[in-house]
């Protein structure tokens, strides 16, 4: 145990398998106090099971200290809940982290649209939610005049970044998660709480949905020397965005791919033209062409008329 933390109550979502669990076993092992949070359902959000007292006897045997919590994340009850047990145990909370997720894969013409739901209801809802409630809390004690420095961390994927077939439910939803980011940072940064998002990678039962991955049935506790493939790889991210060595650094994006911790530059103006009088459609794709993609040698024509005002 470490002291970097020390002092910090912290919840983790969907931490009793996976990414999760290394975030939960991570943040402990650096002093702080954690609300460990898991429905604990399989990968596409079916059934129930207590796999966060696994991770809570975890913790508590290296001399941490930490208590599970059973929520659905996507329950407004539960999610309330979930910010209330860290306040009754505790009497605060610093970080809350949302990793909570489930996955439902398909071609679009495959997918039932309770497989959009499910997703965007888990992932887009359920974060929205703790936020919300967490926020509510660090409202009142602004108000009260007590001084924050509190961290939001929520988690993207490279599908929400860059998209992925077979994905439109899941990248939708990842994708939604950074709006999300972005707007609670510019709400929340005169609270004092800054809000930041990861896209972390390893080998999970979600990313075995993936073609190209697949998953051994290994935790982050099997892992005993460093490997790409370990689903705690993000996790010493969290920790520092958790820490307040991290004050400056809101309204980010991160992806950890493996061996790289990656600095997102989001969407951004590559290129432009201007007109002062209405487009034409009919030379647009000229206009396009020649000074926003540089296709000429597509074939696209090579002249063009500006629109120009009479």
């Amino acid at each position: 145990m470490t002291m970097f933390l020390d002092g910090k109550v912290a919840i983790v979502t969907g931490a009793g398998r996976g990414i999760g669990r290394g975030h939960a076993l991570e943040l402990a092992r650096h002093g702080a106090k954690v609300v460990v949070n898991d429905l604990g359902g399989s990968a596409d959000g079916v059934g129930r099971s207590a796999i966060v007292d696994e991770v809570v006897e975890r913790i508590v045997a290296a001399g941490g200290s930490a208590v599970a919590d059973y929520g659905d994340v996507s329950n407004e009850a539960d999610a309330e809940g979930m910010i209330a047990r860290a306040y009754d145990e505790w009497g605060r909370l610093d970080v809350l982290v949302n990793n909570a997720g489930v996955i439902r894969d398909g071609m679009i013409w495959d997918l039932a649209v309770e497989d959009f739901d499910v997703v965007m209801r888990v992932h887009v809802r359920g974060t929205w939610l703790t936020c919300r409630a967490a926020a509510r809390r660090w409202r009142e004690r602004a108000e009260s005049g007590v001084r924050l420095n509190a961290r939001i961390i929520n988690t993207t994927s490279g599908v929400g970044l860059g998209g992925n077939i077979r994905e439109t439910n899941y990248a939708a939803a990842k994708a939604a998660i950074v709006g999300m980011t972005q707007a609670l940072n510019l709400e929340l940064r005169d609270l004092g709480v800054t809000c930041n998002a990861i896209g972390p990678a390893g080998s999970t039962r979600i990313s075995a949905a993936l073609p190209t991955e697949t998953f051994d049935g290994r935790e982050t506790d099997d892992y005993h020397t460093w490997d790409p493939d370990d689903p705690a790889n993000s996790s010493p991210l969290v920790a520092w965005l958790a820490s307040d060595e991290s004050a400056l650094v809101s309204g980010q994006v991160f992806r950890v791919p493996k061996d790289r911790i990656v600095l997102m530059d989001g969407w951004r103006e590559a290129g432009q033209v201007l007109a002062d009088a209405r487009w034409d459609a009919t030379t647009l794709g000229t206009v396009l062409a020649e000074e926003v993609f540089g296709l000429r040698h597509l074939g696209w024509p090579r002249s063009f008329t500006r629109p120009r005002n009479p």
